[in-house]
């Protein structure tokens, strides 16, 4: 295996991060192979730290570019779900770490910060690399770098609740939801539902989805279930999968994915839904990526 596709899946796994967009991550990293392709190899000392390089900067330059495109942007913008393996590891802080650092509401907060800031916090606190390393990286100086990735720090720990580890219990209440909701049972929903519980759509500019933040339970279990009386009956499929670290669902129709939901818990309830809507961010659902 050579030097690139040792490296793609991190490569891939960094410039969906930074980018929030699985296409998008896709395109960075196909431009790094060609620019790989045409380098002289041979004198490249650390093959590894030239395709991280060059795939941060290219990330960071279409993040710029989505960034300008989502001005214009029908209601809420989430990152483009992927559906992704809950993998054991021999670290695993570290493997945790990482799993985290995909998770929607995570990539929500990052997408806030600009897309340098977001480089050096995810090269620096979840890969671990040295500051002086990220500088190279980066073009700044370390100091600079070790600023921003303080500034970064400290809005994702104000924007972000700490992170609840995932029990086989979830997995067991999203099955419960799904056939509460399948069931138009409205106090059963209601019953699975935190009070204050948040629900984010997007459904991009093809698709109608509440361009607002739907919040409390009663509103959530409303929308849930116009949402399921809404989809075609014939050959509907409730699939429970592993979105972005966490439980959630795809729901198909007509053999192609027409809803992804990931879930966020605490206290056995659901607190949080994602719910993706926009055909645009469903096409990948079901040949995922691999990406680290």
């Amino acid at each position: 295996m050579n030097a690139f596709e040792k490296a793609r899946p991190r490569l891939l796994g960094f410039a969906y991060r930074i980018t929030g967009s699985l296409v998008d991550a896709e395109d960075v990293v196909s431009e790094v192979w060609l620019r790989w392709a045409e380098a002289d190899q041979d004198a490249v000392i650390n093959p590894q730290g030239w395709l991280t390089t060059v795939t941060v900067r290219r990330a960071i330059d279409w993040a710029r570019a989505g960034a300008r495109r989502r001005e214009t942007y029908l209601g809420p913008w989430l990152p483009e779900p992927v559906v992704t393996a809950r993998r054991t590891n021999t670290d695993p802080e570290a493997a945790a770490e990482l799993a985290e650092s995909l998770a929607l509401g995570f990539l929500i907060v990052l997408d806030r910060l600009d897309p340098v800031a977001r480089a050096v916090f995810l090269l620096a606190d979840v890969w671990g690399w040295s500051f002086a390393e990220v500088a190279v990286v980066v073009g700044r100086s370390e100091a600079a770098c070790r600023q921003l990735a303080s500034r970064a720090r400290k809005r994702l720990q104000a924007a972000t609740a700490a992170p609840t580890p995932w029990r086989v219990t979830d997995e067991e209440m999203v099955h419960r939801l799904v056939v509460a909701v399948t069931a138009g049972n409205l106090e059963m929903t209601l019953s699975l539902l935190a009070p204050d519980v948040v629900l984010v759509s997007d459904g991009g500019p093809s698709i109608h989805a509440a361009r607002r933040p739907v919040v409390t339970s009663p509103r959530v279990a409303n929308f849930l279930l116009n949402l399921a009386r809404r989809l075609p009956a014939v050959g509907d499929s409730v699939d429970i999968v592993t979105v972005n670290g966490t439980s959630g669902i795809i729901v198909h129709a007509s053999q192609a994915p027409k809803v992804v939901m990931a879930f966020e818990f605490q206290d056995e309830r659901v607190t949080r839904i994602w719910t993706i809507l926009a055909p645009e961010k469903l096409r990948r659902l079901d040949n995922p990526p691999n990406l680290q």
